[in-house]
């Protein structure tokens, strides 16, 4: 049986990410410092460096009000079909 997947946070991507942009040690030993595979380091780091220039553009500013917005109309419709859903199980005598 294979062991549980693992999820890593935000946090600790971008201090492993990092720690291979500064290239003080190799993927190899980060890999074995911080216990992920060489792979893995490799995409978080292409993943930083392409996301650097949204830090500069603005746009991620744009995009985390857009999801902010998203947010509020998905919780709204969550409540309305919870209303629902009671008034529906009351009408159908649950």
């Amino acid at each position: 049986m294979a062991g549980k997947r693992t999820r890593y946070g935000a946090d600790f991507k971008a201090k492993v990410a990092l720690e291979a942009i500064r290239g003080e040690l190799t993927t190899s030993q980060l890999a074995t410092k911080h216990g992920v595979h060489q792979t893995m380091i490799h995409d978080w780091k292409r993943m930083a460096i392409a996301g650097l220039a949204s830090i500069f553009d603005g746009k991620g500013v744009e995009k985390e009000v857009a999801r902010e917005g998203e947010v509020e109309k998905l919780h709204a419709k969550i409540g309305q079909l919870l209303v629902e859903r009671d008034f529906l199980a009351k009408a159908s005598g649950r």
